[in-house]
């Protein structure tokens, strides 16, 4: 394996969270028609090969989702090539830029531990906040917060929202 390429452990199911940076760190997604385009197509792909989708961020330069396959987590780099192919096209139609690289990698985390799935849960949903686009997470269209304030019981949410995240070990230097 390449040193510097993610390790991707994905032969167990359960619940992932996947993070992705755009090449440079760059601020492609920078307009509300391409983070809605990136938005769209995660629910789409995501949908298509059967993860449920518990929490997504899309931000300028990266996203974070955390999901669940229907059955073993084998589909995922699939997923992401495909989600990955469908929005870089977009955005590089969109900004005029053909074959441009718009994605870098993405780093997969098995979440194996109840604690650690809540946390990340917490961090996802709060992403917006984290990095200063929001002052509250639920106003911020692009990313689970509101979805889940409204969807979830209220003791789940409360116990969710009540994680702290400051130890988390998540790739987001963006």
């Amino acid at each position: 394996m390449w040193h510097h390429s993610p390790a991707h452990a994905l032969g167990v199911a359960g619940a992932y969270m996947v993070t992705a940076g755009t090449y440079q760190k760059k601020h492609l997604l920078a307009s509300d028609e391409l983070l809605s385009t990136v938005q769209e197509s995660l629910f789409r792909t995501a949908a298509e090969y059967r993860w449920q989708l518990q929490a997504w961020a899309i931000l300028a330069n990266h996203y974070h989702f955390i999901a669940i396959p229907d059955g073993v987590a084998t589909s995922l780099p699939n997923m992401i090539r495909k989600l990955h192919a469908q929005t870089a096209t977009r955005v590089n139609r969109t900004l005029g830029t053909p074959g441009r690289k718009v994605w870098f990698q993405y780093w997969d985390t098995h979440l194996t531990f109840e604690k650690s799935y809540l946390a990340r849960l917490n961090y996802v949903h709060d992403n917006p906040v984290h990095h200063g686009l929001a002052r509250v997470a639920s106003t911020y269209p692009w990313c689970s917060a509101a979805w889940f304030e409204q969807n979830a019981k209220p003791s789940f949410f409360k116990t969710v929202r009540g994680f702290k995240y400051d130890r988390l070990n998540v790739p987001d230097d963006f």
